[in-house]
């Protein structure tokens, strides 16, 4: 309402003297509950989002990477850092409840919009793992695509998904319902270049809330490309 003025600052971990502050992985946070949750290499941290007061800091086996929470803010879904799991998290106490192996180098996650299903991708596997969230199983995959799977995204329906791999300045789509890869889709008029951090040219992917457009984070030339999404394949 302010042009994204300033408002005021959250402590997460305190930095002791000497030392370099956590390395911060991943943060989601509910509107129904009104906390934030931020996770480090080995642990998360619940916030209260009005009064900044901590709820709970833990700790997890084989530590904490991008995780997502339920739209109704009562779970969480944790990666393990690029280990062979994720932890279902109790996103009051910070309590495991389940946990789901995949053996694929657990790394970033998204829930669902409708709760029912979460996807759950790994640095070391061209594959997709979808579970219930109500059983916390895998219940089917998607691919595989051309390589690991790197940032992803889902659209409103559940129907589709658009992945980034390794060694792709591009993406690939998959279909969530009968889990067969759809589409290869190519950067034209750029050169994939080296990479110096991810071995995934194109990091970063976002649909436009109104789903019309796909936006494609360009590492090596430092570049947004911008798809018509409601084609298939996109058009750049």
């Amino acid at each position: 309402d302010h042009g994204c003025k300033f408002v005021k600052r959250i402590p997460t971990w305190k930095t002791p003297e000497g030392k370099e502050p956590e390395n911060v992985k991943g943060i989601a946070a509910s509107a129904q509950t009104g906390r934030v949750y931020v996770t480090s290499l080995n642990r998360m941290i619940a916030i209260d989002a009005v009064s900044g007061r901590t709820i709970w800091d833990k700790t997890y086996e084989g530590g904490c990477d991008r995780m997502a929470i339920s739209p109704d803010g009562k779970l969480l879904y944790v990666p393990q850092l690029e280990g062979p799991s994720w932890h279902v998290v109790d996103a009051g106490t910070g309590a495991v409840i389940a946990t789901i192996e995949t053996k694929s180098g657990s790394h970033n996650t998204i829930y669902s919009s409708a709760g029912d299903r979460v996807y759950l991708a790994g640095l070391h596997s061209p594959l997709l793992s979808i579970a219930d969230s109500k059983t916390h199983t895998v219940v089917s995959t998607v691919g595989p695509f051309a390589d690991v799977i790197r940032p992803f995204t889902v659209n409103g329906a559940n129907s589709l998904v658009f992945v980034n791999v390794n060694n792709l300045l591009g993406f690939e789509v998959g279909d969530l319902r009968t889990g067969k890869k759809l589409y290869h889709v190519e950067v034209e008029g750029y050169e994939k270049g080296d990479v110096k951090r991810h071995g995934c040219p194109a990091h970063d992917i976002a649909l436009t809330h109104d789903e019309k457009e796909l936006w494609l984070a360009d590492c090596h030339n430092s570049a947004i490309h911008i798809f018509d999404a409601t084609l298939m394949p996109p058009k750049q």
